[in-house]
């Protein structure tokens, strides 16, 4: 009954818009949570059963030649339902939040105009909270030359260099930033050498006040931590196996470096020292192993301060929990219908 009344919901909001009416937008559906929870699983089932597309919330997966270790849906998964926000740039490419947020927005508006319900998924949680929060970008653009240049003193000072650089003119953004956190260090300290301004205070300027919108269906997956390790564990074996080191290779014989941002990324940052001979395989899995764990902990984390609605709370294969995931969001739907 519930996909019924969807689709007559869907129907006549479409029409409202196209006649001129007060038509209103068709909903976001959102699927948040950590890496190898069975997000894309999920989605695509979701996508299927009620004819919406993907929009993929992955900083990862906007890079082309990077599918293995970003875990892209295969070419028949996107075959099934069509992905939007994946393969859009070369791995050299800057690629920042607002950017995101202004492709999201052209992308999710021609959907709900095309009467499709857009599925926004992901784990870049800072992604989903810019399109969901209406954040302003008011911050300067990327600096191309001083980024170079700050890049080339961390690699000869280090990074505890650099972060007692940040601390002597944004202190506010040293104590929130770890040192080892070298990318957003060296942004923060470009905000200030291009600005004169700490970036603490572009950045309380980003929100503009903007909650969720009402029609927006917000949903985590989880799991229980030590599956979610276990899990974690064979997708980082499964990857080597289906050749993420020849992958790694690849790029950097195409020229794209480990200093790139796109090459920072989990799994590229830690197979380039093998393909360069520093280190070896078995030292670079038990590292992005070790690296992936702690970043679905923060991922976690961040979720969990995020306006979701509901939380599923998956065990095994991601199918034994689809009918209650679908019977939930059947009903939102529902819901809205009646309004």
């Amino acid at each position: 009954m519930a996909a019924r009344q969807w689709l007559f919901w869907k129907e006549q909001r479409l029409n409202g818009c196209l006649n001129g009416g007060e038509g209103e937008n068709l909903p976001l559906l959102i699927v948040a949570g950590p890496t190898a929870t069975g997000k894309t699983k999920i989605a695509i089932e979701l996508a299927l059963r009620l004819g919406a597309e993907i929009i993929s919330a992955d900083s990862m997966q906007i890079y082309r030649y990077m599918d293995i270790g970003t875990a892209k849906p295969s070419p028949e998964e996107r075959k099934l339902v069509p992905h939007h926000l994946i393969d859009l740039i070369s791995p050299a490419e800057p690629f920042t939040v607002a950017d995101y947020q202004r492709l999201f927005s052209a992308t999710c508006q021609q959907l709900q105009e095309n009467g499709v319900l857009p599925l926004l998924t992901g784990g870049t949680g800072l992604y989903i909270r810019a399109v969901t929060r209406g954040y302003n970008f008011p911050g300067p653009p990327i600096n191309q030359e001083l980024r170079s240049s700050l890049r080339q003193d961390a690699q000869e000072l280090g990074k505890e260099e650099m972060h007692r650089r940040l601390a002597a003119v944004d202190p506010e953004s040293a104590g929130r930033i770890h040192p080892n956190d070298l990318k957003r260090v060296l942004r923060a300290l470009e905000v200030y050498l291009t600005t004169g301004a700490p970036i603490s205070s572009w950045q309380k300027q980003k929100r503009n006040g903007k909650t969720l919108p009402e029609d927006t269906i917000y949903i985590g997956l989880a799991r229980d931590r030590e599956e979610l390790y276990q899990r974690i564990e064979l997708r980082v074996d499964l990857m080597i196996a289906q050749g993420l080191l020849e992958e790694v290779r690849g790029l950097l014989e195409k020229g794209f470096g480990p200093e790139l941002q796109s090459m920072q990324g989990l799994g590229y940052k830690e197979l380039a020292p093998v393909v360069k001979g520093q280190t070896t395989l078995e030292e670079a899995v038990r590292l992005l192993k070790k690296r992936t764990r702690n970043y679905a902990k923060r991922q976690m984390t961040w979720f969990k301060k995020e306006p979701v609605e509901k939380w599923f709370f998956l065990s095994g294969a991601e199918n034994e929990s689809f009918p209650e995931i679908l019977a939930y969001i059947e009903g939102r739907i529902a819901a809205m219908s009646n309004k």
